[in-house]
């Protein structure tokens, strides 16, 4: 197979210079001599004017270039022969006189000494999209760009085939390259449609499987380094980069209840309990390989299930090049990675998800994407989806490029990508990664290394429109679907409709409550008094947004260690406070997400190069946390009052806030016509005998949870299954005991 040829060479410049034929020539219908050196060059911008079925008068005349043929002649589709053809240059540019009567698509059947084959004739051949596809992609408002651009399987005016499109407003030539034709640019240059800057071909005999990549000669006639399809729906594994033609998902879906389930639900008032899982290191096989999406269908939607958690967030699964970056710095927003196989597979996997009752939730990368070559960086030879300015076009975190928030075209591609995944792959969510970095223009930059907006403000406004376009988009398409922000900054109302001001997101990631807690629970029991604030203070802002309370995979890599080991004492100590720490969080309101391996107290820090350690289960205090974990799911699950009103203050009172010297914390849960939960909860290893909690009603209140159980690893100790609330003095109250390092839970049961 032939190589592509080397990136950066210089082509000469036929476009300003191809002389016309003359009237004699025309007549014979003889293309002229700089066309048809520029079409051997690879150089012509403008192949559909030379190529294919050509008409003067009356008379139809074909031409092609077939590498390697001594010899062409012409069929229709039906198998007519309709003319030999001339070889007019030896590297293999024909022409000829047909017999035909109407334009349509030609056959050739090409020769040479080492014998024959047949090919259809892609310049023979109308285009695929229509004068209305142009008008709504140029006005930036066209939803179905997915549908358009891209590899897609179709029939074509009476042959099957793949049709390309792509963005490339700037370029002098774009052809279609893959194993198809040698990577040979010459053979397949595009149609050039230039109200939008969308090349197009319809390429006949190929179909699914076949590696693909565009190269493109850009505005100074220099030859691109090969890229990949910006709209690939299927990529090669890694460390291959080629796009793979694919056809229409088939997959038949069997999740109509859990779909119109969502529709229906107000997702402030279900509960969401989010296990956050890195696809390629939850499990691996033994010999280091990756599970495939069916076998992690057959393991880990059980486990979930098993488990409690209602839905199930991957980091990104979009097509990625570096392992190590865990998926954030995506080549191919629109290919599930290769590495678990192919799209059905993830299809499959997100239906069994669903008819296991489990939403699946990915996260979404459109801050940023990587300069890999074959990417989307200067993809046209210009700052295309990027911005021109590095000021704005940069990252310097991770030195990747930004997208351009105010060219509509990028603004599309993003927002078709989010409507991609949840039409296609029937996603619940998006979790909208480093959001924080897209709404600032002076974010990780010092002074003199931004540029202002137009009011003189450090805001993005166009990211601002960006994500409010999107989030209305998506939720006004799929009302079903989620989308979570992680967005670390005060920025207001980012969880509010748009016309109400907001951002649009339905929630946002309380990195607040990560932070102080994860603090707190550093510190020594003896010294926690002094931080009691640590706290406390985030009920201040628990309810000015719907929040995800997130102890996520960013909390356990490069060197922070893992949750087990953030929580201070020595071993007992450490695993008693981490199950009172989960408890804490699953009666605190707001939806829940943990990273795997948190559920059982994974003691080594996460890598993306190794699975977790399962075995760990095999000893005591980690199954005692997974437990835990799982006994929490189920009651937040149960009880309407612990996730009814995570996202409003009526559904949340302090009981005691103030009891710093004990380090104890209670408050109440409740929702309407339900039975209220008091949340109690002692972060010293000293046990509280005789702990009177006022509470709002007298009569039993059962004790449901009790992270001391021995059963979970604790010392025992406990309230016998219940307390009893009494009025004295004016004021409801129950003594009880609060075991050393735990959190009781305890439902009012009135007889």
């Amino acid at each position: 197979m032939r190589q592509p040829r080397a990136a950066g060479v210089e082509e000469k410049d036929q476009l300003a210079t191809i002389p016309r034929a003359s009237a004699d020539d025309a007549s014979r219908g003889q293309a002229a001599a700089g066309d048809v050196e520029a079409i051997v060059a690879g150089t012509h911008g403008d192949p559909f004017s030379v190529l294919g079925v050509q008409q003067v008068g009356k008379t139809f005349f074909a031409r092609c270039f077939v590498p390697h043929a001594e010899s062409v002649t012409t069929y229709t589709l039906a198998g007519r022969k309709a003319g030999e053809l001339a070889r007019r240059d030896d590297a293999g540019f024909f022409e000829g006189k047909l017999s035909i009567r109407k334009r349509q698509p030609l056959r050739y059947l090409a020769k040479n000494a080492g014998g024959d084959w047949w090919l259809t004739d892609p310049y023979s051949f109308g285009p695929v999209l229509g004068p209305m596809d142009d008008y709504f992609i140029a006005e930036g408002s066209h939803l179905r760009l997915f549908d358009k651009l891209g590899a897609h399987l179709i029939e074509h005016e009476g042959a099957a085939g793949v049709h390309f499109a792509v963005w490339a407003p700037n370029a002098r030539r774009v052809s279609v390259v893959g194993d198809f034709n040698d990577w040979d640019g010459r053979s397949h240059p595009m149609r050039a449609r230039r109200d939008t800057g969308i090349w197009e071909l319809f390429l006949p005999d190929i179909g699914a499987g076949r590696a693909y990549k565009y190269e493109i000669l850009g505005p100074d006639g220099v030859r691109l380094p090969l890229k990949a399809d910006p709209f690939a729906f299927r990529s090669e594994l890694r460390p291959a980069t080629a796009s793979v033609t694919a056809p229409p998902l088939a997959h038949e879906w069997g999740d109509a209840a859990h779909r119109a389930f969502w529709r229906k639900a107000d997702l402030r008032r279900q509960p969401v309990s989010i296990y956050e899982v890195h696809a390629g290191s939850w499990q691996l096989h033994d010999d280091g390989s990756f599970l495939s999406w069916d076998e992690l269908a057959d393991r880990l939607i059980p486990y979930v299930a098993d488990m409690g958690f209602t839905h199930i967030e991957f980091l990104p699964i979009s097509e990625y090049p570096y392992d190590p970056s865990w998926g954030y710095q995506t080549t191919g927003l629109y290919a599930p990675t290769a590495r678990f196989g192919d799209p059905e597979g993830f299809a499959r996997f997100v239906d069994g998800a669903h008819r296991a009752g489990i939403g699946v939730i990915l996260d979404w990368v459109p801050a940023h994407f990587p300069v890999d070559e074959h990417g989307l960086a200067k993809f046209d030879g210009t700052a295309l989806y990027e911005h021109a300015d590095p000021r704005k076009g940069f990252h310097p975190d991770w030195n990747t490029a930004i997208y351009n928030f105010g060219r509509r075209e990028v603004v599309s591609f993003l927002v078709n990508n989010a409507l991609y995944w949840a039409e296609k792959f029937h996603v619940d969510g998006l979790r909208v990664d480093a959001v924080a970095s897209m709404l600032y223009l002076d974010y990780s930059r010092k002074e003199g290394e931004w540029l202002p907006n137009e009011k003189g403000g450090r805001e993005n406004l166009e990211a601002v429109a960006f994500l409010q376009r999107m989030n209305k988009e998506l939720y006004g398409h799929h009302p079903g679907v989620m989308t979570i922000a992680e967005e670390s900054t005060s920025w207001p109302k980012v969880s509010q409709p748009v016309h109400e001001g907001g951002l649009g997101f339905g929630f946002k990631w309380n990195m607040g409550f990560m932070h102080d807690t994860l603090e707190y629970f550093a510190r020594e029991p003896v010294h926690r008094k002094f931080h009691h604030n640590d706290l406390t203070f985030g009920l201040m802002y628990a309810f000015s947004e719907n929040f995800v309370l997130p102890l996520s995979h960013d909390e356990v890599v490069h060197g922070k260690g893992t949750l087990l080991e953030k929580m201070a004492g020595d071993d007992w100590q450490k695993f008693a406070t981490l199950r009172a720490f989960y408890a804490f969080m699953w009666g605190y309101p707001g939806k829940k997400l943990l990273f795997m391996g948190q559920e059982f107290a994974q003691r080594r820090e996460w890598s993306e190069a190794r699975a977790l350690d399962w075995n760990l289960l095999d000893h005591e205090p980690h199954r005692g946390v997974r437990d835990t974990v799982r006994d929490l799911n189920r009651l937040y699950r149960s009880r309407p009052a612990l996730h009814a009103r995570d996202c409003e203050p009526e559904g949340f009172s302090w009981l005691i806030v103030d009891d710093s010297r004990n380090s104890v914390f209670a408050w109440l849960r409740s929702a309407p016509g339900e039975n209220p939960i008091a949340v109690v909860s002692n972060f010293t290893p000293v046990p509280r005998e005789s702990y009177r909690v006022p509470l709002p009603a007298e009569g039993r209140w059962r004790e449901i949870l009790n992270t001391d159980a021995a059963a979970y690893g604790g010392t025992g100790k406990g309230n016998g299954g219940a307390v009893e609330a009494r009025s004295e003095g004016g004021r409801i109250s129950a003594p009880m005991l609060l075991p050393p390092l735990a959190t009781i839970m305890l439902e009012y049961a009135p007889q």
